[in-house]
């Protein structure tokens, strides 16, 4: 039995058929077009995309099965620079892979002595250290210079990237990365992650930029983005009032803004899952990133359980835990009785059974993972992200705005999607603002998805609001991303037509006034107009049409149409102020506008069509 069956034989074997399935599409899909087709003198940059906790693993380890069905023998599995991480990874590798001879960092023995009989995983975390002492490694071997290697980099877009592009430098990590592939003939490159925005943008010079990309849906019973950020408000999102405090702590004045009730809920989520025999309840908080704001805000945790415990056979407290119990009764119909809550809750709290946990730069998670089991209430920043899964994680409160928000690193603080959740106990608190942010990375995210599965992604096209960036600025080449405001109208100055008749026959029904058309009519249109030089980029603002073609097929548009305009070349944006006023009335609108002119006064006399685009307002849209 080859590697790959022996691995999902042992995931069915666990009795999980759909993981067993979904892994299976995967490697049918990319394996006989990518894998099995390597022509083993070329190094290949791929992307495997899936959605934040959504078993990104899995997958990984049944690509890695089938390429060594393929005739792969030497593996590299990147981690994050972080120890706990990437020992977790190992141990999960030694687990799931038993077939193959599994590595760690200190195991080049190990790995000389294997000698291919066995396919070999090597675990490395993205240290410049152990990783230029495995370029070393691999260098020195007989048998890496002539077989490929297969590299699987979790998070490829956390560390490997070039941070120094725009000084014309290479940053250690990527120029270590670099030099790993090259002490091989050939390798497959499989960057992995929840979050493509920065892979995508990445430059075709820069070397980085994936030949294809591959898209898994999440398995049942998955909560991400769809389940909290629809396009209706969701009953498990509680808004706060912290979008002006930014959940700080002002002259120790406690923004209450929902905390208490926040906890309650916690406990009596946590009441319903051990009752019903569970082991485990998370309860997450996220205020401002600055450590000192972590222990106050654990310290009004403690003082919060302290005063419920005080107060326990006060009506006040049993009121104010009845009012949560209900309101979770409105989506967890067969929520336990709420005596046996109450009863449970305080019997925990009179034997101190309920855990506060501060998790950041000086106290790491690695030191306190006792979120496995218990009731636990952890409080963090920026040490919540890439990584860390909590298991049945039920409510989170956040209170923090990034003063200039990243989508990327945004989404991969979202740690309450995942599968092992009770998505009838979900509850998020967050202010609004903070909302709609997730809102519009939702969006993205959904758009960037269907692009892929429509056309491998090639191409993608990024759109966000004015105040959200993709991702940070130093992974980005200036030179050749392209970055275009929404209102703003964009036009050659050294406009082409195909064919001008062509353009005539395809606006002949339309008048002088305002029409809404199919974007997919626009798109036609703007394909036969071009510039003669840089300086209109029709290919991107196709792009961007495709890209909200993408979530919605019967988009429209609006078209403004004016003939006979005897107008000189290089004269503004060669709109009248009229037709400017007319264009900026739909802001949410794509709108083109089209000036066919005379040609009597700088065109050579010829007549042809200049277009005008505005793409929708309040948007920042990307082109890689």
């Amino acid at each position: 039995m080859g590697y790959f069956l022996s691995y999902t034989d042992r995931i069915r074997t666990k009795g999980n058929e759909n993981l067993a399935k979904s892994v299976t599409k995967t490697a049918e899909d990319i394996v006989p077009q990518y894998i099995s087709k390597f022509s083993f003198k070329e190094h290949v940059v791929s992307l495997l995309v899936g959605d934040v906790q959504s078993g990104k693993t899995s997958h990984m380890f049944g690509l890695i099965c089938a390429a060594a069905d393929e005739g792969f023998n030497i593996f590299v599995l990147l981690t994050t620079d972080n120890i706990i991480l990437q020992q977790q990874t190992l141990t999960r590798a030694k687990q799931d892979l038993c077939d193959f001879c599994i590595c760690d960092e200190n195991d080049f023995l190990p790995f000389l002595s294997n000698n291919m009989r066995k396919p070999v995983v090597v675990v490395l975390k993205k240290n410049s250290r152990i990783l230029k002492q495995w370029k070393n490694n691999f260098s020195s071997t007989h048998f890496c210079a002539g077989n490929p290697l297969f590299i699987v980099d979790d998070e490829a877009d956390a560390a490997s990237l070039n941070t120094l592009v725009n000084k014309n430098k290479r940053s250690t990590i990527n120029k270590v990365l670099e030099e790993i592939k090259n002490t091989t003939s050939s390798s497959i490159y499989m960057q992995v992650t929840g979050t493509p925005q920065a892979i995508l943008l990445q430059s075709v010079q820069s070397g980085w930029k994936p030949y294809f990309v591959y898209y898994f849906d999440p398995g049942n019973g998955y909560l991400g983005g769809k389940f909290f950020f629809s396009d209706d408000i969701s009953p498990y999102i509680i808004f706060t009032d912290n979008d002006e405090a930014d959940g700080l702590l002002v002259d120790d004045e406690f923004p209450e803004n929902g905390l208490k009730t926040a906890l309650i809920m916690h406990l009596i989520s946590a009441a319903h899952i051990f009752l019903s025999g569970g082991t485990v309840c998370n309860f997450l908080i996220h205020p401002s990133m600055e450590t000192k704001q972590h222990s106050k805000f654990a310290e009004k945790i403690g003082d919060y359980l302290n005063e419920m415990l005080i107060a326990a056979d006060e009506p006040d407290t049993l009121d104010a835990i009845y009012n949560v119990y209900l309101s979770l009764k409105e989506t967890k119909a067969d929520i336990y009785e709420f005596d046996k809550m109450a009863d449970f809750i305080f019997e925990k709290l009179r034997n101190d059974e309920i855990n506060i946990l501060v998790l950041n730069s000086k106290s790491s998670f690695g030191e306190n993972n006792r979120y496995e089991s218990g009731i636990n209430i952890i409080v963090g920043g920026n040490s919540l992200g890439r990584g860390i899964t909590f298991p049945q994680l039920q409510t989170i409160y956040y209170c923090r705005l990034a003063k200039n928000p990243q989508a990327d690193t945004m989404w991969q603080h979202a740690r309450m999607f995942g599968y092992d959740r009770d998505a009838g106990l979900m509850r998020v608190f967050m202010p609004p603002l903070l909302y709609k942010l997730f809102l519009d990375i939702n969006t993205t995210n959904n758009s960037i998805i269907a692009q892929i599965k429509k056309n491998s992604g090639n191409d993608i096209k990024i759109c966000y609001p004015n105040r959200l960036k993709p991702t940070r600025k130093n992974v980005l080449d200036s030179k050749t991303v392209s970055v275009f405001s929404g209102g703003v109208n964009y036009f050659p100055f050294y406009p082409t037509n195909n064919d001008v008749s062509v353009i005539d026959n395809m606006l002949r029904t339309f008048s002088e006034n305002v029409h809404s058309v199919s974007l997919k009519f626009i798109k036609t249109i703007l394909a036969e107009i071009s510039s003669e030089k840089d300086d209109w980029n029709k290919e991107a603002f196709m792009g961007f049409i495709k890209t909200i073609l993408a979530s919605n097929p019967s988009a429209q548009g609006k078209l403004i149409v004016r003939r006979e305009r005897d107008i000189s070349r290089g004269t503004g944006t060669l709109l009248s102020p009229n037709d400017r006023q007319l264009g900026d009335k739909y802001p949410n609108d794509v709108v083109l506008t089209l000036y066919k002119v005379t040609g009597t006064k700088g065109w050579n006399g010829e007549k042809l069509w200049i277009p005008n685009i505005k793409l929708p307002s309040d948007v920042v849209y990307y082109s890689g």
